[in-house]
């Protein structure tokens, strides 16, 4: 791992790795081994917060892993915010991590939230990268179990070997369209991020989007 940049396994702005609760919280699911703990922290990152979409904030201090973490689990979180909260738990362990981010169509169970961003299109959609035996591996840790079950979609499953990222098909229906790939990062490209929000979405409030984060009583 001499070649890999360090940057990777450093606490930063958004992924706070060294915060106590995260690393206490990374610290249950150390099995001892990089790859067991990162499929044991996948799964728990998973399903121990409801995916939320609805609940999005256009500042930066609403992007902190601590954070999402303080939240209670069926408060839930989107996509970035639960990426985020994997890549620092799996630093806390040592793990390296970066962020993934990439702008895709969700074909499935999506209605109410197009209506209110006014497209079909989900901007900065993100998921996690770890390295684990000498490589990148990614995984989406968004999609809890109950919600595939209502959904109809097979959950996401992780071994730690092979990337799991959102399948285009699931029992025969479309399901996760990927349009346009922004790459990997080791933190939040916030401004690029925020400023891509505005160009696709014009109806969003100009600050935290407390409408949005209302509907969280409904949303998946």
């Amino acid at each position: 791992m001499t070649d890999l940049d360090p940057v990777y396994l450093r606490p930063n702005r958004y992924v706070d790795s060294d915060h106590p609760e995260i690393v206490a919280f990374a610290r249950r699911y150390d099995r001892g081994d990089p790859k067991a703990s990162a499929v044991a922290l996948f799964y728990a990152v998973r399903d121990g917060w409801r995916y939320n979409p609805y609940r999005i904030a256009l500042e930066p201090e609403g992007y902190l892993a601590s954070e999402v973490l303080s939240r209670p689990g069926d408060r839930g979180g989107h996509c970035i915010d639960k990426a985020l909260l994997l890549a620092a738990a799996a630093r806390a362990l040592g793990i390296p991590s970066r962020l993934h981010f990439a702008n895709v169509r969700n074909h499935v169970g999506t209605a109410k939230l197009e209506a209110y961003l006014g497209t079909d299109l989900l901007v900065f959609h993100g998921y996690t990268e770890l390295f684990l035996d000498g490589r990148w591996v990614a995984t989406t840790p968004a999609f809890n179990a109950e919600l595939c079950e209502r959904l109809g979609v097979s959950p996401l499953e992780w071994d730690g070997e092979r990337d799991a990222i959102f399948q285009e098909y699931d029992r025969d229906t479309r399901f996760m369209e990927y349009v346009e790939d922004h790459g990997s990062h080791a933190e939040i490209p916030f401004d690029a991020m925020v400023a891509a929000w505005r160009r696709h979405y014009p109806r969003l409030a100009p600050s935290a989007m407390a409408t949005l984060d209302a509907e969280a009583t409904t949303a998946g």
